[in-house]
Parts: structure tokens; sequence; C-alpha cells
């Protein structure tokens, strides 16, 4: 796969500072990818991100844009071809949303026939109604829906690639979660370069094609799927942060049409039945809901294409760091339903 984003030896000191902001940081991104950028807060990771597009030059260090370094591109050019959305969203309040969104078009002399289907086009994709949003302003928006709005005016010109700094992260639990969801629907369609930066590794995990996790100066710990992190973390570091429940975790990022199943028969009368689609996190929960050792494991036209069980779940579980990435849909905790085997045994090995 073409790599679209290299930072090869970057390194940023602060005057005044003994310790280096981000050190020796080499870090390659592929097109069309989500690279999340995870690690506890004053680690690096937005003083990374804003090094990428030149809003912060770095000391030393190379960074290339789809094979081209960017110190030798104008800033104000290489930033037309980087989308960027932050956390605070940043419209400004006395523009409408046409207004905001229009910007960069309107700044690289598009004409207004173009520029008002370009707004109407992406106010359609992030899922907000042109008729409805355009003549409106900021603070006539709810939260959620100005996170939308950012992320089409950083789509506007149409980048190759995009930087996300927490751009979910000032949201409430239930709208983030349904942002989330939007957003990899939209980057399926779309698919876009993007690195992202968050704190939450639930987060991480739901977006992330591959977690770049950083420690103290941005130094890249580790650099993989976010199941073989869950399987196999490098260090006690990332041990620490992924935390206990690693295993349930791993049941979330693996499909249920991804592994083995059994004919429909050996699960016996039972009344669950989950989607290929849907993750053997999300069977499990199901089964133990219902008080069945099995689900009917239905195809994408709804008929039966075999069966899961509670067995074939456990055996699973070690393997999950080998299967497709595949999105969780919730918080990764371990519920109260999911801490018991249908038998009454503790579900945790």
């Amino acid at each position: 796969m073409t790599e679209m984003i290299r930072l090869d030896g970057v390194t940023k000191r602060y005057p005044g500072q003994a310790a280096p902001a981000v050190d020796g940081l080499t870090l390659s991104v592929r097109a069309g990818e989500i690279v999340v950028l995870l690690g506890p807060s004053g680690c690096g990771k937005t003083t990374t991100l804003r090094l990428i597009n030149r809003l912060i030059e770095p000391t030393e260090g190379r960074i290339f844009l789809d094979g081209e370094d960017v110190t030798r591109v104008d800033p104000d050019q290489l930033r037309r071809r980087i989308g960027y959305v932050i956390q605070q969203v940043g419209l400004f309040p006395h523009m409408t949303i046409a207004g905001n969104i229009g910007l960069i078009p309107r700044t690289l002399g598009w004409e207004k026939k173009r520029v008002r289907a370009r707004v109407d086009e992406l106010l359609d994709l992030v899922g907000l109604d042109p008729g409805t949003f355009r003549g409106r302003y900021p603070k006539e928006l709810s939260g959620g829906q100005q996170q939308r709005v950012g992320v089409a005016r950083a789509l506007a010109a149409d980048p190759p690639a995009m930087l996300m700094d927490e751009p979910f992260g000032a949201i409430d639990p239930i709208t983030r979660e349904r942002l989330q969801d939007a957003f990899l629907e939209l980057q399926a369609r779309i698919g876009k370069t993007i690195v992202l930066v968050t704190h939450d590794l639930t987060e991480a995990l739901k977006l992330g094609d591959r977690i770049a996790m950083l420690g103290e100066h941005a130094r890249l710990v580790q650099y993989d799927t976010p199941a073989a992190i869950l399987a196999e973390p490098a260090d006690e570091f990332v041990a620490s942060f992924v935390g206990s429940g690693a295993a349930m975790r791993r049941l979330r990022l693996v499909e249920v049409g991804s592994i083995e199943l059994v004919p429909v028969e050996a699960v016996g009368a039972v009344s669950t039945s989950v989607r290929a689609d849907q993750s053997l996190y999300e069977a499990l929960d199901a089964m133990l809901r219902a008080g069945d050792e099995g689900a009917v494991v239905l195809d994408e036209d709804g008929r039966p294409a075999g069966a899961v069980s509670w067995s074939t779940i456990v055996r699973e579980t070690p393997r999950a760091a080998e299967s497709p990435h595949a999105e969780p849909s919730a918080d990764p905790s371990v519920e109260p339903s999911l801490t018991k085997a249908p038998n009454g045994e503790s579900g945790r090995r």
C-alpha cells in the first residue's frame, strides 16, 4: 500500500526546555488508513500532529506528504492539502455554516456556484440537511452538529489527508459514539488518510486501523493493529495503558462470520440469532442475556449460515489478535452480564 505520510527522525525542542517535546519519532502512515496516536496527556501527541502540517516547525528530522518534503512546500499550500479537525471545532461565529465550510474553496478561487454545490454536498455527506443548516450560525447548532460541520470544513478542498486532534473529546458519551459510527461510515466512502489523536483507549480501538502507542516525548513504544496491541503489549507501559479486560476487548475485534461456525443443530433449540458481521462480543452478550449456550448466525440475506456456541467463543479468544480488525460498538469494559457463563461458572478464564 502507498505511503502517504512519513515522519523520519522528527524531534521538536522548545527553547528553555531541557527535554524535547518529540524525540526522534519515525512513523509511516499508509494511504487510506486511520492511524491513532494514543498515549497519556502531555506525551507529545498534539505536537506531533501539528508538526505534520507545519503549525509547528521541527527542530530535526524530515516529514513527507505523498513523497514530498513538507518543509519545501509553502505552509499555506500545504495546509490546503491536509484537513484539520480540532476538539473545539473552531468555527467562525460570525459566518454561516455555508460560509465556514466554503472558506477554503473561496480562498482557492472557486466560483460561487461550485462553492455552493460543494457546501451542500459536504453537509449531506456528514448527515446534515443543506436546506436546514446552510444558513445557520454555529451558535444555533449542538456540539455534535458543530463537530460534523468541522469535519465537512476539513474536507472542503478534498485533501488527501486529515489530521484530527481529539475530535470527539468535548461531546457527551452518547453523541460521541454516534459521531464515531458516522465517522467510520464516512471514511468507508471517502477513504482518506487520517492521523487522529486521542488519550481514550476505547476510541482508539474503535477507530484505528493501526495504533501508535506513544510514551514520554512521543517516543514510539508500539505500532500495530488494535488486536495485536491488546494481545501482545510491547512492555509494561502498554500493558498498564491497556489495563484489565483485554480478552473481552479482543472479542470486539472479531466478526462472527470470520470464525469457523458449527452446524445449527449443534446448538440445539436456541432463541438467539446474530448477524455474521457482528462481533463475537455482541454474540456472547446476546447469548447470555437470553440464557442460551449458542446462537444462530445469519448471513446478509437473513438466512442461517451456521451457529456459534459458548465453547467456540472461548476457544477463539486467544486467537482474536490474528483476526481482521472489525469495529467495536460500545465501551470495552466488561458488563455484569458477561461475567458468568450460562452454567453459572465464571466467564473469565
